[in-house]
């Protein structure tokens, strides 16, 4: 499992390792039903405290994406196929600005204007 982390940014480490699971959910590579590395096993090979990443996961139980049970650690709920079916629409949303010769900067920038 690939989660990554950018030690530079000024985003806090949390929000950071959430993210990335949150876009292996939304990108297929992690689906309902998996089982996250156990929280000591992704401070490790992210080089981050232990509590960085109970932080990370308290945030995403909290928003429904996994479960979390003591001793059985962190699996992927059901919930999480929505986010896995916005992939799907992300990338139909990609091939058609392509189509009409947006750049992905250009997207980017009307989806953010669009939210705010």
């Amino acid at each position: 499992m690939l989660l990554t982390i950018e030690p530079h940014s000024e985003r806090p480490l949390f929000e950071q390792v959430a993210a990335s699971v949150r876009t292996g959910i939304a990108s297929g590579r992690i689906r309902p039903g998996d089982r996250l590395p156990a929280a000591r096993e992704i401070a490790a090979g992210l080089g981050v405290n232990l509590h960085t990443v109970l932080h990370a996961l308290q945030n995403l139980r909290d928003e429904g994406l996994i479960d979390l049970r003591r001793g059985r650690g962190a699996v992927v709920a059901p919930a999480a196929d929505a986010l896995a079916e916005l992939h799907a629409d992300v990338n139909a949303l990609v091939a058609r600005a392509a189509a009409v010769g947006l750049t992905p900067d250009t997207l980017a920038a009307l989806i953010k204007e669009h939210s705010s």
